[in-house]
């Protein structure tokens, strides 16, 4: 994630970090020095649940055209790479498994750590009326789906419809058919198609940029209202959310990653690390995976020896592609508000989180605050209060500079299995042709 800065020359991070210590400060004196006071109820309901609601309206009005620009963009991306055969088909393949994995590990730590679980029951339930104004709905549709009609829903009978609904896996099936028939059509008309998909998306960028300069605003109004009602344990719920996403990440970036370069890179998981190092470093203090691409593509090729052709094209793709430590995170965050607003997920509606994660992380996630709509989104399609968005965004540019690392490292990885693959797949080409 971009740095931005105002006129007073504080970045947007840090003005975020003003707005949670704000928020929260304020909300836990009224919490113990007001209580239930019905001017402060006054407050919370005209005052900052209305900014806040601002905020997330103007997320979600963003969510379709980002979500559909950026998933045909990213498909064209990797279907232009079919001119380079085996490389692309291994790298498509090695984004999708990774993530996978990414999201089921973030899916596990949560569901056994449970970070959202500690507040009384009726509270959770409180909360969660005093958040929606379609509580009712929310109580009425709590049973799940089931699994046959779920794989119905993902096809649209019609995708305006679907859009409108907020149906998202449904507007993302319909952005990857648009993708791969965009790709296979070569045409003057599909070229132009495309262009103007990189015009959405690139005005989604500017509109996404608009709507975060807000986000301070929103965080202290959010957690005011949060922790005028809950005081001091909301931050205790908070700490423990911050710690189940390092954790993940954790396991994610120094079990998996060394186990798949040492299976099928063969290479030193810490000739890796030391090779690395330089990008890893650059990619935690820029919190971006587009800003560190130069060191990436410099490091990948020069310290870990992967072939420059190989290299170009996986850390490149995988700049804006491969974002499994953001989609573990988003995986994480679902769960954990699920938890802490009291709202039951059943076992298929986790693995279609998952799915969401790995699809929304195709191209969204790599932009600045681009995962925030995808999370909201997948907030509102499971009936958990997007409230919940103001808690996270306190303590995000810790967490998005650990998910950076992540990303980044996953690229370099990915780079090195991909490239030994190729060198191998090259030599038997070369005995074939001898013999």
């Amino acid at each position: 994630m971009t740095e931005n800065s105002n006129t007073s020359g504080l970045s947007l991070h840090t003005r975020m970090l003003i707005g949670f210590i704000v928020g929260a400060g304020a909300g836990i004196a009224a919490n113990v020095f007001v209580g239930q006071a019905g001017w402060l109820d006054g407050l919370i309901h005209y005052v900052t649940d209305p900014v806040g609601q601002l905020f997330l309206r103007l997320l979600f009005m963003l969510v379709m055209p980002l979500v559909f620009s950026a998933l045909v963009l990213g498909v064209v991306e990797i279907g232009d790479a079919k001119s380079l055969g085996r490389i692309g088909g291994k790298t498509l393949l090695w984004i999708l498994v990774v993530t996978a994995i990414a999201v089921t590990i973030g899916l596990v730590c949560v569901n056994v750590l449970e970070p959202g679980r500690g507040l009384p029951q009726e509270v959770g339930q409180e909360l969660l009326a005093a958040a929606s104004d379609r509580a009712t709905e929310v109580a009425s549709k709590r049973e799940g789906v089931s699994g046959l009609q779920i794989l119905l829903n993902i096809v649209p009978r019609n995708p305006v419809a679907a859009a409108a609904n907020g149906d998202l896996i449904a507007v993302m099936f319909f952005a990857l058919m648009f993708g791969i028939a965009a790709t296979v059509i070569q045409s003057e008309g599909t070229r132009s198609f495309v262009s103007t998909v990189q015009g959405v998306y690139d005005i989604c960028l500017k509109l996404i940029g608009w709507v975060i300069e807000l986000a301070p605003y929103a965080v202290a109004a959010l957690l005011f209202s949060i922790t005028a009602k809950l005081g001091f344990d909301v931050l205790v719920q908070l700490a423990r959310y911050v710690g189940t996403v390092v954790l993940a990440l954790a396991i994610h970036f120094f079990v998996v990653f060394p186990l798949l370069l040492r299976t099928f890179g063969r290479m030193s998981p810490l000739a890796f690390f030391r090779g690395a190092e330089p990008a890893l470093l650059t990619a935690f203090s820029t919190s971006s995976s587009s800003a560190t691409l130069p060191t990436t593509l410099k490091v990948t090729e020069e310290s870990l020896g992967v072939p420059r052709r190989v290299v170009r094209f996986v850390c490149t793709l995988g700049a804006t592609a491969n974002m499994n430590g953001t989609a573990l995170f988003e995986g994480i965050t679902v769960l954990f508000l699920a938890q802490f607003f009291g709202v039951e997920l059943t076992l298929v509606q986790q693995v279609m989180v998952l799915v969401l994660c790995i699809l929304g992380s195709v191209g969204a996630a790599g932009v600045p605050g681009g995962s925030l709509p995808v999370i909201a989104m997948i907030l509102v399609m499971f009936k958990i209060p997007p409230e919940g968005i103001g808690l996270i965004l306190g303590v995000d540019r810790f967490l998005d500079m650990c998910r950076t690392v992540v990303n980044v490292g996953g690229d370099m990885a990915g780079s090195v299995v991909i490239g030994r693959s190729e060198a191998a797949a090259e030599a038997r080409e070369a005995a074939r042709q001898a013999g």
